[in-house]
């Protein structure tokens, strides 16, 4: 580690996080919610102001949801139903098991306001336009360097994205290899845009152009042609975007104005572990694939959601082992996404004319079956995700808890409070357990223990006392210091 300049102070803090895009900012706000110090490092100056995702899906809505985000993003931005993608196929939201049966479309730069937000309202320090030159890291923690500082923490987290400085730091490789070059990333404004309201998809077998609606007249276009292949630095010219529009889809859409624009490559690349002693790779800097299916900055909020609330309890006084848990969940989510997306998009840019007749074909059809369009769009939603459960436990253990219906209120309204849920029977007496946030469910389902980040930890008969603690002193401190945490407020509604 050569430092650039001698450091003059060393900062302590619990966590220290790199990168202040979504992933890094969902964590800092989830460990300061639960009374950590944490300081995040950015290197950009100020917030980003070319971020390309901006599709919000269902599963990442009702994270938000649980920390207070979900309604002020909702009534600002475009809800899409469905994806119409090729042959007509479409990819329809409106049967997702969620409250929110859509994909929400507002550019990225909304959701990091919204995050940052709640980072700093939960006491986060945001220090923006600090470039982090060294890393080390011991027994103990973790030393990172700055021009002039010094920062000493717990545990690092690494979200600073595909270029990841962090990733570089600790010595791991980045496998994999661009899928998709020159794709050019735009803000139409359009006089004939579609007009189902959902995300469509034109192509032909040389152009391909994705456009989501987001402000009135204003779409946010992806565009890519086979035939003009350039590097990510050349520039993007206005009529580059027009005609690949015209070619895309069968009738004029007429653009009015091009605003934002910017040309890029696309990488199905992923890491081969997501820990590295006491340094975790997240989002971006852990797993990059193509842009098609709008599930970048999705994966990579739900890694933050899994990872911040295991770095509190290990704090707390928890197994080590329970921060491996990070990994072993949430790399195989990664791989999936990495493969489905680049799936998505060998699909769309298919060439051979009989391929392209099967696919078109094929595609539609299957979508009309409901198990099939389900299933589908469970998976594009991030719904249908779940964690792998031990021998002997109940299969609900690792599935998302969020659709539970219970008499007061909903899960994700309790969540707003940092903590194990134990939502009980319909009519079971509440537990014995101060601190506990507790629930009772509508429906005849079994009592359930709910983690931080919404998954199922255990389920079975509330009576059973000796079962859920044991699930839960799986995940917290010897002491039962969740049980008895000043952090939580006892309830039951």
């Amino acid at each position: 580690m050569i430092p650039t300049t001698i450091p003059q102070t060393t900062h302590p803090v619990d966590v220290l996080i790199v990168g202040a895009g979504p992933t890094g900012l969902t964590a800092a706000g989830d460990l300061a919610r639960a009374g950590r110090s944490v300081t995040v490092l950015e290197r950009w100056p100020t917030m980003n102001p070319s971020s390309r995702a901006f599709a919000t899906m269902a599963r990442t809505l009702e994270v938000f949801d649980a920390r207070g985000l979900a309604d002020s993003l909702v009534a600002r931005a475009h809800q899409a139903p469905g994806v119409t993608i090729f042959g007509g196929a479409r990819i329809d939201l409106t049967h997702l098991d969620s409250p929110y049966r859509f994909a929400l479309i507002t550019p990225q730069t909304n959701v990091d306001r919204a995050l940052s937000d709640y980072a700093v309202a939960q006491g986060a320090d945001i220090r923006r336009g600090v470039e982090v030159t060294g890393l080390d890291q011991d027994a103990d923690g973790v030393t990172v360097t700055t021009p002039g500082d010094r920062w000493r923490a717990r545990y690092v987290i690494g979200a600073d994205g595909a270029r990841s400085t962090v990733r570089t730091l600790v010595g791991t490789d980045f496998p994999g290899k661009t899928i998709l070059s020159s794709i050019v990333l735009a803000d139409v404004k359009l006089a004939h845009g579609p007009t189902d309201g959902g995300l469509t998809l034109g192509s032909t077998r040389d152009v391909m152009a994705f456009l989501a609606p987001y402000d009135g007249s204003w779409y946010r276009a992806m565009v890519w042609d086979r035939n003009h292949q350039v590097p990510d630095r050349e520039p993007v010219d206005r009529n580059e975007i027009i005609g690949i529009l015209r070619q895309a889809f069968p009738t004029d859409l007429g653009v009015l104005e091009v605003g934002w624009k910017s040309r890029f490559h696309c990488d199905e690349r992923q890491v081969a572990q997501y820990r590295h002693g006491r340094v975790f790779l997240a989002g971006d800097a852990a797993h990059v694939h193509s842009p098609i299916g709008g599930q970048g900055m999705n994966t990579g909020i739900q890694d933050a959601a899994n990872l911040a609330w295991k770095i509190d309890a290990v704090l707390a006084g928890a197994d080590d082992a329970v921060l491996d848990t990070y990994h072993d969940e949430r790399h195989p989510i990664g791989r999936r996404v990495v493969l489905q997306s680049g799936l998505m998009a060998r699909g769309v840019t298919l060439h051979p004319r009989v391929a392209r007749l099967i696919r078109n074909l094929l595609a539609p059809r299957l979508l009309r079956i409901p198990r099939v369009r389900d299933a589908i769009a469970g998976s594009f939603a991030g719904t249908t995700f779940r964690y792998a459960h031990r021998r002997g436990e109940s299969a609900l253990v690792g599935t998302r808890a969020t659709q539970i219906p219970l008499t007061h209120g909903r899960l994700t309204q309790l969540q707003r409070v940092a903590g194990f849920v134990f939502v009980r029977e319909y009519g079971a007496n509440a537990v014995d357990a101060t601190g506990l946030i507790q629930a009772e469910r509508a429906d005849p389902g079994p009592a359930v223990l709910v983690r931080p980040d919404g998954y199922v930890a255990w389920a079975g008969d509330s009576t059973d006392r000796p079962a859920w603690t044991a699930a839960l002193a799986r995940w917290t401190a010897p002491t039962g210091s969740v049980l008895a945490s000043p952090r939580l407020a006892e309830r039951s509604p």
